[in-house]
């Protein structure tokens, strides 16, 4: 394929998508040309997406760095790509790297929009650089201390990148809360204790909910200790969602935060970039426990036939990964 187009995957309708070719220009000065291996398809998000159902009111907060179109259609979006820089500035010539670009096969960005995978860390493994991130971000905002106990509701993507790294905090309980028995798989594997949402324990320090669902939160009002704060991190889209807040949260003198990753946590957000906080993340990712979130690889000639399940997560895996051609085998064995 010349370099001069490239193949990118747009959402053209609720539920339908295509690959569409369009032109890419030479790099200028200071940009990159870099070739796709991977992407990571974000279930949370991109569901939104696929089903032209992001919010009227939040769609310019909501779009991704180098997004084209606009919401709800014809729209092309994704932010976890991973791949190989073929021309560019000698600091990033041949490295693997990660950007928050869409799905496409080949693009041009800035050098500076690159950050370097460290070498220790799979091509495979890196797209889930933005759960850890969005983590990362999660634990500056909810600081938890030594001997705190701990609940993480809602064991998707971003709460097992959250229980990843809560596990190396010297905390007296960490718990995973999570509606589906099937999670106890994962946090096994994991070393966290698993509990059904009835079972979990209560009087708990800190508390992030994770599970997009009012349900979750509502338990997760339940679990927090008097005048404790949950930590939100669920994207609910368009959806009106019932707070209850004339029981626990009241009575108890309960919080609530929102935790988003386009910001740096307040707590760091004077002595951390965006930059230095995902480069972090990506260094994080030499832990091998992560590809147990990996589902696929899917090829991305297959992504417009096969969104419909990955956007209701019919396919295997917390992060499923589009594989694109001349992507080589990598140690990273999901």
């Amino acid at each position: 394929m010349s370099p001069l187009s490239a193949l990118a995957y747009w959402t053209i309708g609720p539920h339908a998508g295509e690959l569409r070719r369009e032109p890419l220009p030479e790099p200028a000065p200071g940009e990159a040309l870099v070739r796709a291996l991977y992407s990571g398809y974000s279930r949370g998000t991109e569901r939104l997406v696929h089903a032209n159902r992001v919010p009227e009111r939040v769609a310019g907060l909501m779009a991704a760095p180098h997004q084209a179109g606009a919401f709800p259609c014809p729209v092309k979006y994704g932010y976890l790509s991973v791949g190989v820089v073929e021309d560019g500035p000698a600091s990033v010539l041949g490295r693997t790297v990660f950007c928050l670009y869409p799905h496409q096969d080949r693009y041009v960005v800035r050098a500076d929009e690159l950050a370097v995978v460290p070498r220790e860390v799979p091509a495979r493994r890196a797209v889930l650089a933005g759960a850890v991130e969005t983590a990362v971000n999660a634990l500056w905002d909810a600081a938890p201390r030594f001997g705190d106990r701990v609940a993480v509701v809602g064991c998707g993507l971003v709460g097992s990148a959250l229980l990843t790294l809560l596990r190396r905090f010297p905390l007296s309980r960490l718990e995973a809360v999570d509606s589906d028995p099937a999670r106890a798989a994962l946090a096994g594997q994991l070393g966290v204790d698993f509990a059904l949402p009835a079972d979990a324990h209560d009087d708990c320090d800190v508390v992030l909910h994770c599970s997009a669902s009012p349900e979750g939160l509502a338990r997760s009002l339940e679990l927090v200790g008097d005048d404790g704060e949950v930590t939100e991190l669920s994207w609910y889209g368009e959806p009106r969602v019932v707070v209850p807040l004339g029981a626990d949260f009241h009575a108890r003198r309960l919080s609530l935060r929102a935790s988003q990753v386009g910001e740096v946590a307040l707590a760091r957000r004077h002595r951390r970039t965006p930059s230095q906080r995902l480069a972090l993340a990506l260094g994080l990712l030499v832990d091998p426990v992560y590809d147990a979130f990996l589902g696929g690889p899917t090829d991305f000639a297959q992504l417009p036939a096969v969104a419909e399940e990955l956007a209701t997560g019919r396919l295997d895996g917390l992060c499923h990964v589009i594989r694109y051609p001349g992507a080589e085998e990598d140690s990273c064995t999901p």
